[in-house]
């Protein structure tokens, strides 16, 4: 079977979990119990090798059709053959225990629309990124696969057929007749399933799932332009919720490639520091106070975790876990021939000096729009903004988590003077104690250091690094964090320059924004990749913020973001970058990408008035 494209998949989840389910009604992607855990399904990444679990009309190939039931992250996956329609519904069961029909599980409930149509079920797991081998034992209600460390059963109101170590099942239904399978875990000491999850019970658990979802997203405050896109986009920050602690992944995935065939394959399953005043000010701008205050709470946390020497790691899991070992997977393939597979992520002990900026601009913003902080979680900032103010100058890997040595980035040393002007600002708001004299000085050392080594007067832009001509979209935050006015001539010139095309020295094709110039930098890696949906949005952001003085940057800002929008597949979905020919490359979905949308809707809408 080819790999589907990246963009041909949906998502559901549990708020622990997820699963991609293809248009073709193959879920290729399925980590268990948790987002990190290893995978029981990776069809994704090995074709052959990888394991899946579809159920499909047969004949393979037929039109198909894939759509959300509305506000809810319950998928739907509609088929269409000149016999009949049928559609497979897939949802994992949330917000109750009522029922220990399928606890922390996947439901598929197989229906016949119109006319009849005979359907094929193969389920065929690849415990441990397929490592592990599996025994199967088919019961009374369904199957029950087993390793060493997990057994998964199948429950199923039909009977099933073994083949070898997996099922392969065909069966017809009627117009108006329904099948359900449900896949969960039976826990250690049960040798035994509990009953198959039969038509009324599933009806049940998708009422009581489409409820929930229906619910959370009502608290969503957002009535501007483009709302059906930002509420895509909550629903999809709310699935990659790690609910037990609050954390929220970077993407669900790992190792999709950034370049087809290519060796930029990362390990997203985990939580960023940068990532957090991001993720606060999406959340907080919409409504969602209880999903930021989880996630604060998780942040403060890990302030209580600091190094001895005062400084943070950049990236936990999302338990909080520190070590993140980077392995290979060399018996995998990887997506259509994209190696090396990676699991875990070398970057965790690299040095970002970003991650301060983006850590107290969080917390100002939760004191600010939240709950107030505490003494004790300010003396743990306190003490890490002393450690910025002893190792700003020194050089970093940057936000890029480049692996070509490191370098004085010009927006790492901005996020370093984020982190002390939101220390001031938070230790005056609040009268805390603090070295404001030292803080302030340093602060202004940083300022006026950016202005002099971080801006190329040749070439009427801020750059990448010092000593370096090259453009960095990354300096579009500038105006966001209000280290610049968005109109001020020296943003506006870097503005001009990032807007042009490659070919004339800038960072944007058609819209769409790189990072940098693989051209121009050596970032350790081979390869090329696509452009960055983040950095899109930082664009849109930065022209509609330079459009309260000019009103044709703010129409050219709506420009590119309803263009950006029909980049999202068929569901609004985005993954990490958007490829040369529109197709989505990198992890998927990202979380980053789905909050800059976020960001840019809210301050665009505001900005174009009613």
């Amino acid at each position: 079977m080819p790999y589907q494209p990246i963009e041909n998949y949906g998502l559901i989840g549990n708020m622990q979990t997820t699963a991609l389910v293809g248009m073709n009604g193959s879920i290729d992607w399925f980590c268990y119990p948790y987002f990190d855990s290893p995978s029981v399904f990776c069809a994704i990444l090995d074709d052959a090798k990888g394991g899946r679990f579809k159920v499909a009309p047969v004949p393979d190939g037929v039109k198909s059709k894939q759509y959300y039931w509305p506000d809810t992250n319950v998928l739907v996956t509609r088929f269409h053959t000149p016999a009949g329609v049928g559609r497979v519904i897939d949802f994992m069961p949330v917000g109750f225990r009522t029922t220990d029909c399928i606890r922390d599980g996947l439901i598929r409930r197989v229906q016949a629309i119109r006319k009849s149509m005979t359907f094929r079920l193969e389920c065929r797991p690849a415990f441990n990124y397929g490592r592990d081998t599996h025994t199967l034992t088919i019961t009374k209600d369904g199957a029950r696969f087993q390793t060493s460390r997990l057994t998964l059963r199948l429950g199923s109101t039909i009977p099933l057929t073994q083949d070898g170590d997996m099922i392969i099942t065909e069966f017809t239904l009627q117009e108006g007749e329904e099948v359900d399978f449900c896949l969960q875990e039976i826990e250690s000491g049960h040798t035994q399933a509990t009953s198959s999850c039969p038509e009324t019970q599933a009806e049940e658990l998708f009422k009581h799932t489409v409820d929930y979802w229906r619910r959370w997203l009502s608290q969503c405050t957002y009535t501007g332009r483009w709302r059906e896109m930002v509420h895509r986009s909550a629903l999809v920050l709310k699935l990659l919720t790690f609910q037990p602690t609050g954390a929220i992944v970077a993407a669900p995935t790992c190792s999709l490639p950034e370049e087809i065939g290519g060796v930029r394959n990362w390990d997203y399953r985990y939580t960023w520091i940068r990532d957090a005043a991001f993720t606060l000010y999406g959340l907080l701008r919409i409504g969602f106070t209880e999903e930021a205050s989880a996630f604060m709470q998780w942040l403060e946390a890990r302030c209580h975790e600091l190094n001895p020497d005062g400084s943070l790691q950049l990236m936990y899991s999302i338990e909080g876990r520190h070590q993140l070992t980077e392995e290979t997977l060399d018996h995998l393939e990887g997506y259509r021939g994209s190696r090396p597979v990676r699991v875990g992520n070398g970057a965790y002990n690299q040095l970002q000096l970003d991650i301060y900026g983006e850590l107290m601009d969080s917390v100002y913003l939760y004191n600010k729009y939240g709950t107030p902080i505490s003494y004790d979680l300010w003396k743990h900032l306190r003490r890490m903004i002393n450690w910025v103010c002893d190792n700003w100058q020194r050089t970093d890997e940057g936000i890029w988590e480049v692996r070509g040595g490191q370098q004085h980035f010009v927006y790492s040393k901005l996020m370093c003077w984020v982190a002390l002007d939101r220390g001031l600002r938070l230790a005056e708001k609040r009268s805390f104690p603090a070295d404001r004299e030292r803080w302030l000085k340093t602060r202004d050392n940083i300022y006026e250091e950016i202005m002099v080594k971080g801006w190329d007067s040749e070439r009427q832009a801020f750059v990448q690094r010092y000593g370096s001509t090259s453009l960095d979209a990354a300096n579009l935050v500038m105006p966001l964090v209000f280290f610049v006015s968005p109109t001020d001539p020296r943003m506006l010139k870097t503005l001009d320059a990032i807007n042009r095309k490659p070919e004339q020295g800038g960072l944007v094709s058609n819209g769409l924004v790189y990072r940098y110039n693989l051209a121009e930098i050596q970032d350790g890696l081979d390869g090329e990749e696509g452009t960055f949906n983040l950095c899109t949005f930082w664009l849109v952001e930065a022209m509609t913020r330079a459009g309260q003085a000019d009103r044709n940057r703010l129409e050219e800002a709506r420009l590119v973001f309803e263009q950006m929008l029909g980049y999202a597949n068929h569901l609004g979905l985005y993954a990490e970058e958007t490829g040369h020919h529109g197709e989505a490359l990198g992890n998927f979905p990202q979380a980053f990408t789905h909050l800059a949308l976020i960001s840019a809707a809210f301050n665009l809408d505001r900005a174009l008035g009613k």
